[in-house]
C-alpha cells in the first residue's frame, strides 16, 4: 500500500484510516459473527447484526429475519437478540411479556442458561480462532527454518561481511555447529564480550566448504523501532546501523545501551549509516516499562529500539498443517498471557497505565505497520483479535465476561441476580469501561 501514501495532499493519514477500518472491521465482524452464528445454532434469534454504531449507511433483512447493517462509526459492532432490551443484553425488553410462545422460545432472556452462555462465549472464542488460523497460515506461507543452521537474508552493513544467503554454518571461531540452537548460543556468548573483531566461520556454500569472516554478532543494527518512542519520533528506521553516539564510536548494541543509560534523559546525538549514507539524528531518551525476563516489568531509560542480528534464518521448510495449528495456538496463548500479565502489573502499580492504547493508538500503529509489511499487518490483526477476545472475557459487567459470570451465578443459585444488582453492576461496569477508554484515548493524544 506504499502507493497510497504517496497520493498528494492525502498521504499517510489515509493509509492509517484505511488500515484501521480494515483491522477493526475484521476483528469486530468475527467477534459478532461468533455471537450470531452460535446463537442461531442453539435456537436464539438475532434481530440486528451491526458493524459500527450510529446512523445506518446500508442494511438488508435476510430470510431468517435478521437485519444486517453497516453504521457510520466503525469503532465496534453488536448483535441484538430477540427479547433483549438493548444491544448490551442488559435485560429483557418490555415486549417480551406480550410475545407468543414461538418467539419466547427464540428470545435470548428466556433461553436456557447453557444456550446463553455458549452464545456469549462464542464472540471471544471466534477471535481466538481467527488469530490461531492467521498465525498458522503465516507459518505455512513463510515457512520454518531447516534442520541445519542455514543463513537467510543478509542485511547490508557498513563493514565487510562474508555471509551469503544459503550458507550453512558448520563452525564459529573453531567451535563446531550442528543446529540453530548451538549457533545462537555461541553468538549470544560472543555478544556479551568486548572483543569486536570479526568472527571466523566455516560454511558450506553450494556444497563447497569455505572459510569466511563475519562481523561481531551484536552490531548496533536496528531490528525494530517501537512506535511513539524517541527513536521513532526522531526518524530511526529498521536496518539503520549506529556508528557514533555523542561523537563516540560504537561497535555493539551494548555500548549504545550503556551510553543511553548514562545520559540521564539528556539529548543524545547519533550518527547512523543507512543505505550507504551517513545521517545525524538527535533524540532524548525516556523512562519506559521494560520486561524483566521474569514475568514482570522494570523501568529503564530507553530510546525505543531493539537489537537484531544482521542475518535471518532461512525459511525453506514447510510445516505440516498440524504443526502450524500448534504453532498458532502457542502464539495465541503467548498474546493472552502477555495481556494478562500487563493488566495484572498495571493493577499492582508495577506497570504504568501510560502503556494503555486506545483507538487512536491502534489506528496509528495500523498505519505504521501496513507501510512496513503486509505480513506484519496481518500478524497485527491476529494480535489485536486475541487482545479483544481477552479484554471481552474480563469479569466486568457490560463485557462478555461479566455476562458469563452472571450465568454461572444463576446456574449455582438457581435464579439470576436481582434486577437492582444487575442495574448497579452494569452502571459500574460502564463507568470502568468508559474510564479505561478515556484514559487510553488521553494517552494516545499525549503521544501525538
Amino acid at each position: 500500500m506504499d502507493w497510497l501514501a504517496n497520493i498528494p495532499m492525502i498521504g499517510s493519514p489515509l493509509v492509517t484510516l484505511v488500515a484501521f477500518v480494515v483491522l477493526i472491521g475484521i476483528v469486530v465482524a468475527i467477534h459478532e459473527f461468533g455471537h450470531y452464528i452460535v446463537g442461531r445454532w442453539v435456537g436464539i434469534h438475532a434481530e440486528v447484526f451491526s458493524l459500527g454504531f450510529g446512523p445506518t449507511l446500508w442494511s438488508r433483512v435476510d430470510k431468517h429475519g435478521t437485519k444486517w447493517q453497516l453504521a457510520a462509526v466503525p469503532l465496534g459492532g453488536y448483535v441484538k437478540f430477540l427479547g433483549d432490551k438493548d444491544a448490551a443484553s442488559s435485560g429483557a425488553s418490555e415486549a417480551l411479556e406480550g410475545m407468543n410462545d414461538y418467539d419466547r422460545r427464540r428470545a435470548f432472556p428466556t433461553a436456557a442458561i447453557w444456550r446463553r452462555f455458549l452464545t456469549v462465549l462464542a464472540g471471544p472464542v471466534f477471535n481466538f480462532i481467527l488469530s490461531l488460523l492467521i498465525f498458522a497460515g503465516l507459518s505455512m506461507w513463510m515457512g520454518l527454518p531447516p534442520d541445519r543452521p542455514t543463513i537467510g537474508e543478509v542485511t547490508p552493513l557498513p563493514y565487510e561481511n562474508g555471509m551469503q544467503n544459503g550458507d550453512i554454518v558448520t563452525s564459529v571461531n573453531g567451535t563446531e555447529i550442528a543446529s540453530y540452537e548451538a549457533l545462537y548460543t555461541i553468538l549470544a556468548d560472543i555478544s556479551q564480550g568486548t572483543d569486536y573483531s570479526p568472527m571466523a566461520l566455516e560454511v558450506l556454500r553450494d556444497g563447497r566448504a569455505l572459510s569466511i569472516a563475519a562481523p561481531y554478532p551484536a552490531a548496533p543494527l536496528i531490528s525494530n523501532v517501537m512506535p511513539f518512542t524517541p527513536a521513532y519520533n526522531a526518524g530511526i528506521e529498521i536496518g539503520d546501523v549506529i556508528l557514533e553516539v555523542d561523537g563516540q564510536e560504537i561497535h555493539s548494541f551494548i555500548e549504545l545501551k550503556t551510553i543511553v543509560t548514562a545520559s540521564e534523559s539528556q539529548t543524545v546525538d547519533l550518527k547512523i549509516w543507512r543505505d550507504g549514507k551517513e545521517l545525524n539524528l538527535s533524540m532524548t531518551p525516556e523512562i519506559m516499562d521494560y520486561p524483566d525476563g521474569q514475568g514482570g516489568f522494570k523501568k529503564e531509560l530507553l530510546i525505543g529500539v531493539n537489537l537484531g542480528y544482521y542475518f535471518e534464518q532461512a525459511r525453506n521448510k514447510t510445516p505440516t498443517p498440524l504443526y502450524a495449528l500448534q504453532f498458532g495456538a502457542q502464539r495465541v496463548w503467548d498474546v493472552i498471557y502477555g495481556s494478562y500479565s500487563s493488566f495484572k502489573h498495571m493493577f499492582l502499580g508495577n506497570l504504568s497505565v501510560k502503556n494503555l492504547q486506545g483507538p487512536i493508538g491502534i489506528a496509528r500503529m495500523s498505519g505504521i505497520v501496513i507501510e512496513v509489511s503486509w505480513f506484519d499487518f496481518i500478524a497485527l490483526i491476529a494480535m489485536i483479535s486475541t487482545g479483544i477476545g481477552f479484554l471481552n472475557l474480563l469479569p466486568i459487567p457490560v463485557l462478555d465476561g461479566g455476562h458469563l459470570l452472571t450465568y454461572v451465578y444463576e446456574a449455582l443459585r438457581g435464579k439470576p441476580p436481582s434486577p437492582k444488582f444487575l442495574q448497579a453492576a452494569m452502571f459500574i461496569g460502564m463507568v470502568l469501561l468508559l474510564s479505561m477508554m478515556l484514559l487510553a484515548s488521553y494517552n494516545d493524544i499525549m503521544r501525538l
